[in-house]
């Protein structure tokens, strides 16, 4: 019991309330107010919808579902749109060697066909 910190004396105020009597002994007081520093910014793309949900009461699995299916349906888009590219670019590689075939091979008739072609794709 000797190695054990004497404890503080308390005071009661004339209003009611408690403080310590040995300004020396009592716990570490703030002298003013701390400041507290707040930076904002604007939350990334795929926190949108998080966003929403949690603003307008919906609960936590509306706000799982955008987290988990906001990038995934980006991904999702992202590899219809190569796709799509991909194609395209083979469906015009494959009109032009096929022109170029008919072209070469068809002489008088072929260059014809290869015009008729080239004057419909102009029309439309």
């Amino acid at each position: 019991m000797d190695s054990l910190p004497v404890p503080a004396a308390v005071v009661r105020l004339p209003d009611g309330t408690y403080t310590y009597a040995d300004q020396a002994s009592s716990p570490i007081q703030q002298a003013a107010p701390q400041i507290v520093h707040q930076h904002i910014h604007q939350a990334p793309p795929d926190r949108t919808v998080q966003r929403i949900a949690l603003g307008s009461g919906v609960g936590a699995g509306a706000v799982a579902a955008g987290v988990y299916f906001g990038p995934l349906l980006v991904g999702v888009l992202t590899a219809i749109a190569a796709n799509l590219a991909l194609l395209a670019f083979l469906a015009a590689v494959m009109a032009w060697g096929v022109v170029t075939v008919v072209k070469s091979i068809g002489g008088s008739e072929g260059k014809a066909a290869a015009k008729s072609v080239s004057r419909a794709r102009r029309r439309r």
